[in-house]
């Protein structure tokens, strides 16, 4: 089995591009990834890059997907350390870093501050991994 870790925007990748994975795959994230993900909605929508229409279209999908979601005391702890050693690297964004160091093989992100993060610390791939795993 091939654990994923995805951030905000590897969630709305995966549900806009209705992207399944088999059995053997599994995803896992902080448990604040659905809300970064209806937030980014909501930037884009402000930003005049979406519709709210089309965004409220992927607002279930995106609440329903089913994942790991993890957001335990050692997750939250590990986090802050991370986000103390990656100067801007906010909280949030290091439990996702911290979730890929203790659930998954690799985290899935496009997002240069979570990539330099996670240097060292877990394999980083990009969104086209989870295509290659279907």
């Amino acid at each position: 089995m091939t654990r994923f870790a995805i951030d905000a925007a590897t969630l709305l990748h995966v549900v806009e591009s209705g992207l399944v994975l088999g059995e053997q795959h599994q995803l896992v994230a902080p448990r604040s990834v659905r809300t970064g993900a209806l937030q980014l909605l909501l930037d884009d929508v402000r930003a005049g890059r979406r519709t709210e229409q089309d965004a409220r279209a992927l607002h279930d999908p995106v609440t329903e997907l089913r994942f790991r979601a993890l957001g335990d005391r050692v997750t939250r702890g590990v986090g802050w350390r991370l986000a103390l050693e990656h100067q801007g690297l906010s909280v949030a964004a290091a439990e996702h870093v911290a979730v890929a160091r203790q659930q998954a093989d690799v985290l899935v992100t496009t997002d240069p501050a979570l990539v330099a993060a996670a240097e060292g610390v877990v394999p980083v791939v990009g969104p086209q991994a989870l295509h290659d795993a279907t």
